[in-house]
């Protein structure tokens, strides 16, 4: 191992940036096509552009196939819960802006770095979005299949859809959702390497968003029925009361905060592989 380092060399997918034109008009309408489905708001439509426009202009087509496949996979992952959109308060399943930047914005940062220098930017989308791919999947999937959730600090049961909370469905899923966004990352740069680094970087932000949800998440509670809620407004309709945890750390910054963590992993995992060994 001595001497290792990244490579260099990348395959065509991902040797050349896109065009910025060609990048605009594509993260625009696919974007659009989102929008059009339901899957996002018009803001968040316009936050999926800007992020899609940073990954295909920085990292090629390839990008946009892993973004692509985050996005797809994510979307159908999370449309299996009838229970959220009958809910008063979140019948609304489309993501907002909030939620694309949360997901995305730390990718769209890696975009921007692109190839230089020696495919550092690779190395952070990929890790970015194996993250979110993994908390997405995680989520989705341990709400759909059942189970009691437990607190992963204290090991107490909690709600479906408790942030902090875990299952073995949920787990293996995230799992399976880094690992799908590594390979995807791996095949289209040609790099082996990348492909692992997805895989485990992807899972232990999951951990630690899970950690940072049970820990120092706001948490509420609906005066009405006295259920513990992470927002403000209960599912019932009432105005939630202030209970614990960080009152600016709602979902979507706890989600921000893992996917910097595992791009800063990326970051970190690329510089030790030139330099360290």
């Amino acid at each position: 191992m001595s001497g290792y380092s990244p490579p260099s060399t990348v395959n065509s997918l991902s040797a050349e940036p896109v065009a910025l034109w060609a990048a605009a008009l594509t993260a625009s309408t696919i974007a659009a096509v989102a929008w059009q489905l339901k899957s996002l708001t018009a803001p968040g439509a316009v936050a999926a552009a800007l992020v899609g426009l940073a990954l295909l202009s920085g990292t090629g087509w390839g990008g946009g196939i892993v973004l692509g496949t985050f996005f797809i996979t994510s979307t159908a992952a999370s449309r299996t819960f009838p229970w959220e959109k009958q809910s008063p308060t979140f019948g609304d399943s489309r993501r907002t802006a909030w939620q694309v930047a949360a997901n995305g914005g730390a990718a769209a940062v890696g975009g921007l770095i692109g190839m230089a220098p020696a495919g550092l930017g690779w190395w952070i989308v990929t890790a970015a979005l194996a993250g979110a791919a993994a908390d997405t999947w995680a989520t989705e999937v341990g709400k759909a299949t059942g189970g009691t959730p437990r607190d992963l600090l204290t090991g107490e049961p909690v709600p479906p859809g408790t942030s902090g909370g875990v299952t073995t469905a949920g787990t293996l899923a995230g799992a399976g959702g880094a690992t799908v966004i590594g390979l995807v990352a791996g095949a289209v740069t040609g790099w082996p390497a990348l492909a692992v680094a997805g895989v485990v970087i992807g899972f232990g932000s999951m951990m630690a968003d899970s950690v940072l949800g049970a820990a120092w998440q706001v948490r509420y509670a609906c005066p009405a029925c006295r259920a513990e809620c992470e927002e403000p407004r209960h599912r019932c309709g009432a105005a939630a009361e202030y209970q614990r945890g960080i009152p600016w750390l709602n979902n979507d910054a706890v989600n921000a905060a893992a996917t910097t963590i595992a791009a800063s992993a990326g970051g970190l995992w690329w510089w030790l592989a030139r330099v360290a060994f």
